[in-house]
C-alpha cells in the first residue's frame, strides 16, 4: 500500500516575509514596462525559452520553446512574437490563452548565467505578413503567438550558478537519467509503440511526427 500523502503547513505572505525579509529597493523596482536595448539583444540571441500560461481555473502549464537564435522577434518596445512549430498538436498554451491571456516567459542564452523574464498578455494570430518572418528551411510557421509586454527584467544568475547548467561536466547526467535508452522508454510506452530497443521507438516516434507535418 502506498503511504498517505503528507500535508504541510501553508504560510501566508506575512509568514513568508518573516523568513525571507523584504527585497532591496533597487531590486523591487528593477522591472520595466518596455523592452530596452539590453532585453532586445538578449531575446535576439536566445535559442531557448519557456512559456507559462494558465486556464480560467488557474491550472498552470509551462512549455519549452526553441529554435535558432532570434526565433522570437521583438516587433516593438512593447510587443514580441514567436512562431508555432509542428509539435504534438496538444496546443495547451493556445487553449489556455483563449481563457486567460496572461503569459510569462523566461529566455536563456547559452553561457549566460542571467535569464530574462518577459511577462504580459498574449493571443494567437495567422497574420500572413507576420508568419512570413517566421519562415525556416523554406517552411512558414502556421501560427504565431503575440505577446503584449507589460513587464521586463533580468533575473540574477544564482539559479544557473548553483545548478551548473552550462557546465560540460553535467552532460553525464543525461546518460544517468536515461540509463542508455531513449527517454520515452523510461515510462510505459504508448499503445501501438514498439517495445525493445530505443532506436525502434525513436523510429516509430519520428514516423508519427512526420505524418503530422
Amino acid at each position: 500500500m502506498s503511504e498517505p500523502r503528507r500535508r504541510f503547513r501553508r504560510l501566508d505572505r506575512a509568514a513568508i516575509r518573516a523568513v525571507i525579509g523584504e527585497p532591496h529597493a533597487l531590486i523591487a523596482t528593477k522591472s520595466a514596462p518596455t523592452i530596452g536595448e539590453t532585453a532586445r539583444r538578449f531575446i535576439a540571441h536566445a535559442p531557448f525559452m519557456t512559456l507559462a500560461t494558465c486556464d480560467a481555473h488557474g491550472r498552470a502549464d509551462c512549455s519549452p520553446r526553441g529554435d535558432g537564435p532570434g526565433f522570437v522577434k521583438v516587433l516593438d518596445e512593447r510587443t514580441i512574437a514567436l512562431p508555432d512549430r509542428t509539435g504534438n498538436r496538444l496546443v495547451q498554451s493556445f487553449e489556455n490563452l483563449l481563457e486567460n491571456p496572461a503569459v510569462g516567459t523566461l529566455f536563456f542564452v547559452p553561457g549566460l548565467r542571467e535569464t530574462l523574464r518577459v511577462n504580459g498578455t498574449g493571443y494567437v494570430t495567422d497574420d500572413a505578413q507576420l508568419l512570413e518572418r517566421f519562415t525556416a528551411d523554406g517552411r512558414r510557421a502556421k501560427l504565431a503567438l503575440v505577446v503584449d509586454v507589460s513587464e521586463v527584467y533580468l533575473h540574477c544568475g544564482k539559479a544557473l550558478i548553483r545548478s551548473g547548467l552550462w557546465d560540460p561536466r553535467w552532460q553525464s547526467l543525461a546518460e544517468a537519467t536515461t540509463r542508455g535508452v531513449g527517454v520515452f522508454s523510461l515510462r510505459e510506452i504508448e499503445k501501438g509503440a514498439p517495445t525493445g530497443t530505443s532506436s525502434a521507438f525513436d523510429a516509430w516516434l519520428e514516423d508519427v511526427y512526420l505524418r503530422q507535418l
